[in-house]
């Protein structure tokens, strides 16, 4: 199945309308010092920074959040979905202006 013109169109509002990119991967650390992987809006300072030393405004969203125990998913990638979503991020609507133009000058 094709994906429509107006599909990909959605997909291109649905990134106006989020958080602006681009994003990128962040190593932090929880209230008790264990691991935070989080997505954040400006890049990894290589710190590790703790709770309050980093600007939970700059975080979009998270992959892993140890303590308390609140985002864990169970086969462990977390660093492999953070980095998934910051590229879906920052390339699919580039990548969908591509096909919306290559379409057009097909005639499709």
């Amino acid at each position: 199945m094709s994906i429509t013109n107006e599909e990909l169109l959605q997909l291109l509002e649905m990134a106006k309308m989020a958080t602006p990119r681009p994003w990128y991967l962040r190593n932090l650390d929880d209230t008790h010092a264990m691991n935070l992987v989080g997505i954040s809006t400006v890049p990894d300072t290589g710190k590790g920074e703790r709770w309050p030393k980093f600007d939970s405004g700059e975080i979009v969203a998270a992959t892993l959040v140890q303590e308390p125990r609140y985002v864990d998913v169970a086969d462990k990638k977390w660093d492999e979905n953070a980095r998934y979503i910051i590229a879906a991020a920052n390339l699919v609507p580039d990548l969908v202006k591509e096909v919306l133009d290559l379409r057009r000058k097909l005639g499709c």
